[in-house]
């Protein structure tokens, strides 16, 4: 008996069964879906998990209930929810880290990649772009 059984069978009102014709099919329609979490209870489910590339948190087997991973397992929490799975991980120490990215061509190097940079600027209608590299290349 569950003390909060009214708000559970509203939920399970709102649920839905989706059948697919097979595995392949389930495992596109999951990773396009991106669950906050995923229970894969199936007899192959390593291999299974393998092929998820967007679940905020997966659980493996018939002994790694949700609950596990919200209390106990070590991971974390907060985890992105209505699909945004798809570009977003749960919140981890990476989320407090600020990075910052180098770059320093040489002449040589400018020179390799100048022309690409200048046509994708101008076709971005970015002139300014495409001058600075100009500029440099004289």
């Amino acid at each position: 008996d569950l003390p909060r059984k009214e708000i559970a069978l509203k939920a399970l009102s709102n649920s839905k069964a989706i059948v697919l014709e097979n595995l392949e099919d389930a495992i596109k329609m999951v990773n396009e879906y991106a669950a906050e979490h995923l229970i894969i209870c199936h007899i192959d489910a390593d291999a299974i998990a393998e092929k998820i590339v967007n679940a905020g948190s997966i659980f493996i087997g018939n002994y790694s209930p949700e609950s596990v991973g919200d209390y106990a397992s070590g991971t974390n929490h907060t985890l992105p929810t209505n699909g945004f799975a798809k570009a977003y991980s749960g919140v981890s120490v990476d989320s407090f880290v600020k990075k910052i990215t180098y770059q320093k061509l040489s002449v040589d190097g400018l020179k390799n990649i100048g022309n690409t940079v200048i046509e994708m600027a101008a076709a971005e209608g970015l002139e300014a772009h495409a001058n600075a590299v100009r500029v440099r290349l004289g």
